[in-house]
């Protein structure tokens, strides 16, 4: 940022930026996208996301995920009660994976954001590689949170046998979705370079 140099978010080209260093906002030769030397209000945004995913991530382990339907009698059950259920059935792999995918992984993304942003907020400088590299890994993983997602909707399209067994998608569906999505956004509009920023201007 010093030398004036900016990468554009939309198609990575590094170009020069022209005036004030940190203020001045330009267009990409390439793609014509907004280019900045850090994203707008990066840390505004991404507590707005966050602070959403965690409204949304309560509804979404407490209501129902999927209601069953067999022989006409129609059961619900969340995300835990089908954690619960295949490892009482002895599949115990299945469930670990759903439960690291529906549970763990929003959680673990949920708590390293707000560590990041709580490190931006207060101006730690303490761990900042970890912090990255976390951010990383945080970015890398948040699309398989939909793997539940993709279990009950293909579990909706193959188990359909008339008024012999069903499943359909119950309420939590689409707040689970809301947590994966919001998550997502939210790991996209943080720019951690703000993290080093802080670092240097400490150091200075």
């Amino acid at each position: 940022m010093a030398a004036g140099i900016a990468i554009c978010h939309d198609c990575e080209k590094v170009m020069e930026l022209g005036g004030e260093i940190g203020l001045q906002p330009s267009s990409c030769l390439r793609c014509n996208a907004p280019v900045h030397f850090r994203k707008p209000h990066s840390v505004s945004k991404t507590w707005a996301l966050l602070i959403s995913s965690i409204i949304l991530y309560l509804p979404a382990n407490i209501l129902p995920i999927m209601e069953v339907t067999f022989l006409g009698d129609t059961t619900a059950s969340t995300i835990m009660d089908g954690i619960v259920y295949f490892f009482q059935h002895g599949s115990y792999g299945i469930g670990v994976i759903i439960f690291t995918a529906s549970i763990l992984v929003p959680s673990f993304k949920i708590i390293g954001m707000m560590l990041i942003l709580f490190s931006l907020q207060f101006r730690w400088i303490r761990w900042l590689r970890h912090k990255t590299l976390m951010y990383r890994f945080i970015h890398f993983i948040g699309r398989w949170s939909m793997l539940d997602i993709f279990v009950v909707a293909l579990l909706c399209v193959l188990v359909k046998f008339s008024n012999f067994s069903s499943i359909a998608a119950a309420p939590a569906m689409t707040y689970f979705a809301g947590v994966v999505v919001l998550t997502m956004l939210a790991a996209n509009t943080l720019d951690t370079r703000l993290l080093w920023d802080i670092y240097e201007n400490n150091a200075d």
